[in-house]
């Protein structure tokens, strides 16, 4: 047997411990191959929307890679733990410490050529049908038909089967093979029970609760401003949460003699308390993965719904038009509109109201001010709250995540006229599309006003949404019209088709990172369990001795598995609830249907994988019992 049979043999031995990492390093390489085949498509050099979406799954391809690396560098070196009995009786044998790192690198290379040649070939086999989902999904306008993606290929074999030779030279490089007596006897030294602070227990509730409360009391664009912060007490707080609160948890039930010695919590209990150390990050690195994975998902999800849904909903106008100065270009333009729309046969009624700038005491800003019928007569035309006023008040409005009313809330402003305008109540309105901070005033208070120091003109058309040729007569408009300060026209289902070209990589590229994030994070619950097959293996049998039934061996089994399974992703799913909600907050759209979606799904799957691997993992414990 020559030495490189020996490592083949070695891999297909352990092929149990390593068949989740190869899995997902091949789906990964198959994600990456996909992302090149679109990149270097033909229809994406020509047009300069295709050709930022190929730089966008460039750019996404290479994420991955990153991501891949520090994966396989991540499960390499955990995989080299769980064989330091293994390497210690080889070496008892006479292997030296050079040959023992050659082996691991031909390991390491054989399974990642494999991987790499079995997501180029899968990448290949289902290249047809994934540029047909692709060209639906990123709003092309020309067919994606199959080509040989020799580029794609030759890229990616180039680049992980460097990656896989970086991480095997490096581990190998680094291996420390330690006293042969400590090699040997790996598995069977005692593990301390971990140690668990009261503080920093009580410090996990602190930035847990102070990140969700945060992020669900947060709205409009100060989500963004609370982000950094949040993620770090939220990403802190899970670490602790596994490796202090937890073990913290474990030892009071423990500590508590009626549960502890109830049927077989003994052996559940003190199995977790021992394994905590180990398991804490495995799980802290899920939790977070997963978190990020629902959460890239969800979010790209939820703007689509938006996009489609929301922006139309809430802005029930065909087009809008405003103007800084009424003069003939304006009413000119009006006309082309009114003209462009009767040609089409389309059906829309033509409203508007007029905005009055009014210059402060101080001289250091303008205020827009609207009379209160005209607002509420263009509120009322598109289906929203009409504003009532308090006697002497005002309100403000703001558009879309703009949030100036809240800060100028009862702060009297001093008009160069000598009179005082102040607003009692913030408003958050799409009668006026793109204009924040504006006071809606009564008719009263505006007629005892000296004249103002100009005058815009507000236009909405108001229809049915979705009338066939309303988008192409948008198109016409958005390029004839001029898009400045004095003239602003504006086509909703044109702009909102132009966002959904644009947004569409970005939901492909989103869907296929975040699967891969999900995929990597059961790959790690795979490996932690089957790393400590053998060691349960030895358990269980001699527990079996002492009278374990089959039926309670079965409810151990379902406790361990469904702990390590569903602990770090229920955890994930918590946190993806509270990204999510906070999402909703911020774009004042609720996003409760398409996050119980998401959520929802991820968690079916995460079922039905923990009833694959119970399955296969109890029958590995009941034939060790039955030989």
């Amino acid at each position: 047997m020559t030495f490189r049979q020996f490592a083949f043999r070695n891999v297909t031995r352990n092929k149990r411990l390593y068949t989740a990492y190869f899995l997902s390093s091949m789906f990964t390489v198959m994600v990456f191959f996909t992302f090149s085949i679109f990149a270097y498509h033909p229809v994406f050099s020509a047009d300069r929307l295709q050709s930022s979406a190929a730089l966008a799954l460039s750019v996404a391809k290479w994420i991955i890679y990153v991501f891949s690396f520090f994966f396989v560098l991540y499960s390499m070196s955990s995989f080299l733990q769980s064989r330091k009995r293994e390497f210690g009786l080889m070496m008892m044998h006479g292997m030296t410490t050079r040959q023992l790192r050659r082996m691991i690198f031909l390991e390491n290379m054989m399974i990642g050529a494999g991987a790499t040649v079995s997501g180029i070939g899968l990448g290949v086999i289902f290249a047809k049908g994934i540029l047909l989902a692709g060209e639906r999904v990123l709003s092309l306008h020309e067919r994606l038909l199959f080509y040989f993606p020799v580029k794609a290929i030759v890229l990616t074999l180039i680049s992980f089967m460097l990656l896989f030779a970086l991480i095997s030279l490096f581990i190998s490089a680094v291996l420390r093979s330690g006293k042969l007596i400590t090699l040997i006897k790996a598995s069977r030294q005692p593990k301390p029970e971990p140690k668990a602070s009261i503080l920093l227990s009580l410090l996990v509730v602190l930035l847990l609760g102070s990140g969700y409360f945060l992020a669900l009391r947060t709205s409009g664009l100060n989500v963004m401003l609370m982000l950094v912060p949040v993620a770090v007490m939220v990403i802190i707080g899970t670490y602790l949460l596994f490796t202090q609160l937890s073990v913290y948890l474990i030892r009071e039930l423990k500590a508590r003699e009626g549960l502890f010695w109830r049927r077989t919590n003994m052996l559940l209990l003190s199995d977790l308390s021992f394994r905590m150390k180990d398991n804490a990050r495995s799980f802290f690195l899920v939790a977070i993965i997963s978190t990020v994975s629902f959460s890239a998902i969800g979010t790209l999800y939820g703007f689509q719904s938006m996009l489609n849904g929301a922006l139309k909903e809430k802005n029930p106008y065909l087009f809008t038009y405003l103007s800084a100065q009424g003069d003939s270009k304006a009413k000119a333009h009006i006309q082309l509109i009114d003209e462009s729309l009767l040609k089409a046969g389309i059906t829309a009624g033509r409203t508007g109201l007029a905005l009055s700038y009014y210059k402060t005491a101080d001289g250091g800003r303008s205020l827009i001010l609207v009379k209160q019928s005209e607002y509420n007569r263009l509120a009322e035309q598109m289906g929203m709250k009409p504003i009532r006023l308090n006697s002497g008040k005002a309100a403000i409005v703001d558009f879309g995540l703009s949030r100036k009313g809240e800060e100028l809330l009862n702060q009297p402003v001093k008009l160069q006229s000598g009179a005082v305008i102040e607003a009692d109540q913030a408003v958050v309105s799409a009668a006026l599309r793109a204009v924040s901070g504006y006071y809606v005033v009564s008719d009263e208070w505006m007629a005892r006003l000296a004249q103002p120091l100009k005058v815009s003109h507000y236009y909405a058309w108001l229809g049915e949404i979705g009338q066939p040729g309303i988008e192409s007569i948008g198109q016409r408009l958005t390029n004839k019209l001029p898009y400045n300060e004095f003239y602003n026209f504006y086509a909703l289902e044109y702009e909102t088709s132009r966002i959904n070209d644009y947004f569409g990589p970005l939901m492909f590229i989103g869907l296929f990172v975040g699967i891969v994030f999900f995929v990597s994070a059961g790959s790690f619950l795979y490996f932690r369990l089957y790393s400590d097959l053998d060691e349960d293996k030895l358990k269980f049998k001699a527990i079996s001795k002492l009278g374990l039934s089959h039926k309670e061996l079965g409810r151990i089994l379902n406790r361990q598995i469904g702990l390590l399974f569903f602990a770090p992703i229920v955890v994930a799913l918590i946190h993806g609830a509270v990204a999510l909600t906070a999402l909703s907050h911020m774009f004042q759209y609720s996003l409760f249907r398409e996050s119980l979606l998401v959520l929802g799904l991820f968690f079916l799957i995460q079922v039905m994988y923990f009833l694959i691997v119970r399955l296969f993992y109890t029958r590995q414990i009941r034939s060790a019992l039955a030989g």
